[in-house]
């Protein structure tokens, strides 16, 4: 059961990740987008990696759900793993963004400040990754000291 259900997340993030990136390419979401970044202090770098990583993130965890018997398994695991970090990080800074007092509640999803859907998928970058762990232990990939 719980490769089921951690398979349904990844699958969930994959899309989730890929879907996010993608919009981010097409008003009003591009818009919104570039408010977020110039409004919280961040880059003209960030605007383009914040994207990037959506889309790397969610074509890497659909490619290892879809085509899993092409990676050695310590690379399925490492590509799983490195995606959830990736979530992680990608999701604090969201929080971020929601939290920054110069980002305006209208450019952001829901039009809301409380980081709801950041905190969501933040803790469920967190769960996948465990659950990734713990399935590579089991299978004697990762081995706990």
């Amino acid at each position: 059961m719980q490769m089921k259900s951690r398979k349904y997340m990844t699958g969930f993030l994959g899309v989730s990740m890929f879907m996010v990136g993608f919009l981010k390419f097409f008003n009003p979401f591009k818009g919104w987008y570039a408010v977020q970044i110039s409004s919280s202090g961040f880059g003209d770098l960030s605007y383009a990696m914040g994207i990037f990583g959506e889309l790397v993130v969610g074509v890497a965890l659909l490619y290892v759900l879809l085509f899993p018997h092409r990676f050695k398994l310590k690379w399925y695991y490492a590509i799983n793993l490195t995606a959830s970090a990736m979530v992680v990080v990608m999701m604090a800074v969201g929080i971020l963004v929601h939290l920054h007092p110069e980002v305006p509640a209208d450019v952001l999803p829901l039009k809301i400040k409380p980081p709801f859907i950041p905190a969501f998928f933040l803790l469920l970058g967190v769960a996948h990754g465990v659950l990734i762990a713990k399935e590579a232990m089991v299978n004697k990939v990762l081995v706990a000291n």
